[in-house]
């Protein structure tokens, strides 16, 4: 049974996150041909300020950019 966990910014919709959970999903099945009833992806969305590339956070990068 695959445990597939992604991790994003946060600010995504419900939708967008559903979409991604399926597709992964179909990714996983049509990859490996695991059963999609066997695949479990779990996604967490994560506050630019806790994200940090090169020691900044991605709400600083952000601010930086002006946006």
């Amino acid at each position: 049974m695959p445990l597939i966990h992604v991790t994003l910014l946060s600010g995504r919709g419900e939708e967008e996150i559903a979409a991604l959970g399926r597709a992964v999903t179909e990714a996983v099945h049509t990859t490996l041909g695991t059963p999609r009833e066997a695949i479990r992806v779990t996604v967490d969305a994560c506050p630019p300020e806790h994200w940090f590339v090169g020691g900044v956070s991605m709400a600083e990068k952000k601010a930086a950019r002006g946006g």
